[in-house]
């Protein structure tokens, strides 16, 4: 008989428990082979079968190649379970286990009930269970070198029981039907490169308690779109056993958590967005993990994903485990992590995480506890490596998906192409950039003369990587509070100043991210218990934050100099950098042509500065774009006029100047085209 995909290769091959077969994707069909049922011992020697001249093969000899090339980059249609019509196929990458079997509530969670069998010599188990099916529960009994048993969840696992639960799930093929090939062939066309990116983070779980990723889909779409936000970030869905993490610690890497549903409902909230116009960012772990016993951690009885020596394999700051980056396997597990969440759930970019952590060797580390380099030095050469070949395979497979580093050093060339020595991310988020800026806005504006530069120096680096802006929730959690709690002054000028701060951050280079909440300018700081403060919008003020937040998006939108070239230098212009003792502010952007410019101009003190005169590069009608201090925001209207005429007068190095009214505590844009 012709065998099917990835079963038997003209040789005589068996197919244990019921004869139940699946084809491997990665191999064609051809050969002829035998096949002899085994009954549910599989027929393992010593079981009274007699002894095997062939080893059962479930699984394709080019899957096997692939993964011992470490470049199985489908790896989720190799390992983990396989529903089809004879039952499920279970594979696991245990290489140092002496046994391994698989256990289910269709087997009564008897350890030697089903046993899986070695394939060659991949270091792969695998066996066709005819009882499992789609919605049955299971784990790996995994027996170690020493006869110890442990019960271990599916590194594979596509489903996981809702927390604290921990078994896998064997799952059926997604019946979600996407309707976004409209938004996919778009982002693939533009591949990001001039196009707006405004996004907002929020956590699922704390967003609007009690909606899941199928009920939060039309609300939370109507939020972005109302308020113009181009994508929206979400902290991690991978599946994590402890809430608090926020899902940093993830033990199911390709499962999303099943505490707001199942993975066709997250796919329908992306495809949601998607059909809106909204990109989908989520924030991806591959820096570390935890050290549950039923997870990840010594899963065959080893440190098979983590390094052994704990001076290489343990976080000191978290108290987790850190990947083995120079194992090929394990770098194929995180890549091939990385194409499912894009390519199964249409995933349109990935922040990661700790990117700092995993660059060096001596991150938060004392003298002896951490391991040199072959060259002596603290830089780890195989994460580098894991980086680069991350961002190699994603954008090579998916043109126009973003990865965004969260990196806070100073590491150089984080989002340069590879071939030029960089890691190749799209985006590094602008942690200096961050500090420097909230730290400007705690000063009373009395003060801030003596602080000036902390707000110009950022431009001295702004256009060595492409970066995002991040106002995330790392800052408004863990007694940090509010964003409006970290503003200077009394209750007006805290409004005030923080209309500015996103007014001053919309205009400036890199794309800004706000943490939910921020939005309507909630007292309180984040946490899982109270989420977003709707109520806030009760008062004027919180409802004028808004409708600025809103009105810094579409006004974005319209006036292409605020974002087509946001990574070069030759876009932006310095007209004011030195008024420290005024605290005043002025630069230019420009469009792509150069035949449009926006103008940004920031008085950071609570005095109205009539008559503020400020370079343009050239004469004629200057329109008002935006005005923080306009009543509509909750502002006291100072500086409230259509535009201005610009002479041609020369001041700040350009050919003409006109005059402005600077509200307090206001930012003010300008713009026009010639």
């Amino acid at each position: 008989m012709k065998h099917p995909p990835g079963v038997g290769t003209g040789r005589e091959d068996i197919v244990p428990n019921g004869g139940a077969v699946f084809p491997s994707p990665s191999t064609e069909p051809g050969g002829t082979v035998t096949l002899r049922h085994l009954g549910p011992d599989g027929g393992r020697p010593g079981a009274g079968s007699g002894p095997l001249r062939f080893r059962p093969m479930l699984l394709g000899e080019m899957d096997l190649y692939l993964f011992g090339e470490g470049r199985h980059h489908r790896l989720w249609d190799m390992l983990g379970a396989h529903a089809g019509p004879g039952g499920t196929r279970f594979a696991v990458w245990a290489p140092n286990a002496r046994s391994v079997s698989v256990v289910g509530d269709w087997n009564g969670w008897q350890v030697a009930a089903e046993p899986l069998v070695p394939q060659g010599v991949s270091g792969i188990w695998a066996v066709a269970a005819a009882g499992a099916q789609p919605g049955s529960c299971y784990k790996y009994a995994v027996t170690d070198a020493a006869g110890n048993v442990s019960l271990r969840a599916d590194p594979m696992a596509r489903r996981c029981e809702a927390p604290p639960a921990n078994a896998s799930i064997v799952v059926a093929p997604s019946a979600h039907t996407w309707g976004d090939g409209e938004w996919l062939a778009e982002r693939a066309r533009h591949q990001g490169v001039g196009r707006p990116l405004r996004i907002y983070e929020l956590h699922i779980g704390s967003w609007r308690p009690g909606l899941g990723y199928r009920e939060m889909a039309e609300p939370l779409g109507d939020h972005l779109v109302e308020l113009g936000f181009t994508h929206v970030e979400l902290m991690p869905v991978a599946e994590h056993p402890y809430t608090g993490s926020w899902g940093y610690q993830v033990t199911g890497y390709f499962a999303p958590t099943a505490r707001w549903g199942t993975p066709d409902d997250l796919r329908y909230l992306v495809d949601h967005l998607h059909q809106r116009g909204i990109g989908v960012i989520v924030d991806w772990v591959p820096a570390h993990f935890p050290k549950d016993d039923w997870a990840l951690a010594r899963f065959d009885g080893t440190a098979l994903y983590e390094h052994a020596d704990p001076r290489q394999g343990e976080h000191p700051d978290w108290g987790t485990l850190v990947f083995n980056y120079g194992r090929h396997e394990v770098r194929n597990f995180l890549v091939a992590n990385a194409l499912y969440w894009i390519e199964e759930f249409h995933i349109d970019g990935l922040r990661v995480d700790a990117v700092a952590s995993m660059l060096y060797l001596d991150y938060s580390r004392d003298t002896g506890e951490w391991v040199p380099n072959q060259y002596g030095g603290r830089e780890n050469l195989e994460a580098l490596g894991f980086l680069r070949e991350l961002n190699t395979v994603v954008h090579g497979a998916q043109p126009g998906v973003l990865t965004i580093a969260e990196e806070s050093t100073a590491w150089p060339q984080v989002t340069h192409p590879v071939h030029h020595g960089g890691l190749g991310f799209t985006h590094k988020w602008n942690m200096g950039w961050m500090h420097d800026t909230l730290g400007y806005f705690a000063h009373d504006p009395v003060h801030r003369r003596w602080h000036h530069r902390e707000l110009t120096f950022g431009l001295l680096y702004a256009f060595t990587e492409r970066f995002c802006l991040p106002l995330s929730h790392d800052e408004v959690v863990h007694g940090k509070g509010s964003l409006l709690n970290k503003m200077a002054g009394d209750e007006w000028q805290q409004f005030a100043n923080l209309r500015s701060l996103y007014s001053w951050m919309w205009a400036y280079p890199g794309a800004p991210l706000v943490f939910m909440g921020g939005e309507v300018a909630q007292w309180g700081e984040w946490s899982l218990e109270r989420g977003v403060d709707w109520a806030a919008l009760d008062g004027e003020r919180h409802r004028g934050v808004r409708q600025l937040v809103l009105s810094l998006n579409h006004t974005a939108d319209a006036w292409p100099a605020l974002y087509e070239r946001d990574h070069e230098p030759s876009g932006f212009q310095w007209l004011e950098a030195d008024d420290m003792e005024r605290s005043v502010f002025a630069f230019m952007r420009w469009s792509a042509d150069s035949r449009q410019a926006v103008v940004c101009i920031a008085n950071f003190t609570p005095v109205p500065r009539p008559d503020y005169v400020v370079g343009l590069p050239w004469a004629g009608w200057w329109q008002c774009l935006h005005n923080s201090d306009d009543p509509r925001f909750g502002g006291s209207g100072h500086g409230g006029v259509a535009g201005v005429e610009a002479e041609r007068m020369g001041w700040h190095g350009q050919p003409a100047s006109a005059r402005v009214t600077l509200p307090p505590l206001g930012v003010v844009w300008l713009g026009a085209d010639q």
